[in-house]
């Protein structure tokens, strides 16, 4: 699986002030096929935009300090399986439910996200659960630390297909993570652009499935068999 990395917060450099909003907790847990996934998140995404670093919030806000309903529903989806010895990626994964689901469940996790701090909470919220799972800072269109590791046995990503950009790049990244013997699952709240998404996808895969969960406006999508791999 390469060599995932985690961000260091004990790092003088790096260590956030007293006041941090980062530091101000709440914890939850969700329900999984057995048993509950337990989590802490900020208590106020909004207070996380920083006036010094007010043009990489504006690209890319904190949404990976909330409890989405995809996330919730990929992990329980994901808790339904079990994973023993199996490779698992996950994509923007924020506060890591789906992630942390799968390693609950055996599997050997990278959790990735362009955010450090969505990786701090991430493997906080392994550890509450008993389990580990790897982190790396990684960008779709610079994918080096996840194809690098490919092939994945099981490529997770929630509430990603929004924006042309995420379209684009997922639609490049997914063929290079996974082979005959893998699988990616999007959960997703029935975005508008998530039917561009299928169309696209119908043509680079033999597998295009769709799926309700639990909640009526999320939605599983699965891919399998690219027909193209381009790592």
């Amino acid at each position: 699986m390469g060599s995932p990395t985690t961000p260091a917060p004990d790092d003088p450099q790096h260590r956030p002030p007293a006041d941090d909003p980062r530091l101000d907790l709440v914890a939850g847990s969700v329900e999984l096929r057995h048993g509950r996934l337990e989590f802490v998140r900020p208590r106020e995404a909004t207070a996380l935009l920083y006036e010094e670093d007010v043009a990489a919030d504006q690209a890319y806000p904190p949404y990976w300090a909330e409890v989405w309903p995809s996330g919730v529903e990929l992990a329980y989806a994901v808790s339904a399986r079990e994973w023993a010895g199996a490779s698992v990626l996950e994509l923007g994964c924020g506060l890591g439910l789906p992630a942390v689901a799968a390693a609950l469940g055996g599997g050997e996790v990278l959790a990735t996200d362009r955010s450090p701090d969505a990786l701090a909470f991430a493997a906080v919220n392994a550890e509450r659960n008993g389990v580990a799972i790897g982190t790396a800072v990684c960008s779709w269109a610079e994918p080096a630390p996840v194809t690098e590791a490919a092939p994945w046995r099981l490529v997770l990503a929630a509430d990603v297909l929004y924006g042309q950009r995420n379209i684009a790049e997922l639609l490049a990244l997914l063929p290079r993570l996974v082979d005959d013997g893998g699988e990616v699952w999007i959960a997703d709240p029935q975005r508008p652009l998530a039917g561009e998404f299928l169309a696209a996808a119908r043509r680079d895969w033999d597998t295009v499935t769709t799926a309700a969960t639990r909640d009526d406006g999320v939605r599983l999508h699965r891919l399998a068999a690219p027909r193209t791999n381009l790592r």
